[in-house]
């Protein structure tokens, strides 16, 4: 049981360093792209937290990260 939840967090601490590392790369991009990438890495790690690791909460938290970030940066 504890080598299941050293990989859910191995999982979800490597997601989120993958989010981070890709925010890098963020020079180019617009504010409403860096919103949606920012909001997808937030998103993922909340929906692996809260999830306890799972693969499915993971992608849904940062598939409704992205687009809630996506919403927020749009211009007016």
């Amino acid at each position: 049981m504890s080598n299941m939840m050293n990989m859910k967090s191995l999982a979800a601490t490597t997601v989120t360093v993958i989010a981070l590392a890709g925010l890098a790369g963020c020079a180019g991009m617009s504010n409403r792209d860096k919103n949606m990438v920012g909001g997808a890495a937030i998103g993922g790690a909340a929906g692996a937290v809260l999830t306890g690791g799972s693969a499915l909460g993971t992608v849904g938290g940062a598939a409704v990260g992205g687009v809630i970030g996506s919403e927020v940066g749009k211009k007016k």
